[in-house]
């Protein structure tokens, strides 16, 4: 890409990013997250009440990920679903599972981040604004009652602008498109993320603090 080490590092902090071999999906990377987080709770996957998956990157268009980590996990009948999203797709989650518990209707849940951008990024010069910025990996976490006022999530602040939607998006593939993607949408590169980083950046900034403002008088 016509960019350097040092571009990339002093606009993201960025050092590298790590790519998924041939084949590995984004429910397997959740898989091994799950696993290893199921270890250090020692719970059993059986012991999940509610799995809820944050990624912009399922391996398909439908059913989402959680539906195929589900599968991975060899559970029955254990309530499972994705929420997109994008960037601040795991912090909605977190609280989608945070709600659950503290409504009393779940015990246990899981709440996982998954991301395989490497297959869908454009590493062509065209793309790269978001080129050096997506990798791939997982985290999860696992959630349950407790009745310490000192430990666990304190408050869940969130904020949504539609206007800008078009400012970091994906055109296609896409239902508002019939067919929703063609050989004139490929060639144009419609099919990889897009951002006008100047003004993601921008809002950023400004905004973050805020939210961190707003968290902290909360508290």
């Amino acid at each position: 890409m016509d960019t350097t080490d040092e571009w990339i590092r002093q606009r993201s902090g960025i050092v590298e990013r790590r790519y998924v071999d041939p084949g590995v999906t984004t429910s397997d990377l959740a898989l091994a997250a799950t696993q290893n987080a199921l270890a250090k709770a020692s719970w059993q996957a059986t012991d999940l009440d509610y799995i809820v998956v944050a990624s912009q990157s399922p391996e398909h268009f439908f059913p989402g990920v959680a539906s195929f980590l589900h599968r991975k996990l060899g559970l029955d009948t254990t309530p499972a679903m994705d929420v997109r999203c994008q960037c601040t797709g795991f912090i909605y989650a977190l609280q989608m599972g945070h709600l659950l518990v503290a409504g009393g209707q779940y015990d246990r849940v899981l709440v996982a981040g998954a991301e395989v951008h490497s297959n869908g990024i454009d590493f062509s010069p065209r793309g790269r604004d978001t080129g050096v910025l997506f990798g791939d990996g997982a985290g999860v976490v696992l959630l349950e009652p407790s009745d310490d006022d000192e430990r666990g999530i304190l408050s869940i602040h969130l904020h949504a602008q539609g206007e800008f939607a078009e400012k970091l998006w994906m055109d296609a593939p896409g239902l508002a498109h019939k067919p929703i993607i063609d050989a004139a949408m490929l060639a144009e590169g419609r099919q990889f993320p897009k951002m006008d980083g100047r003004f993601v950046f921008k809002n950023a900034v400004t905004r973050m603090p805020e939210a961190i403002a707003e968290a902290l008088a909360f508290n």
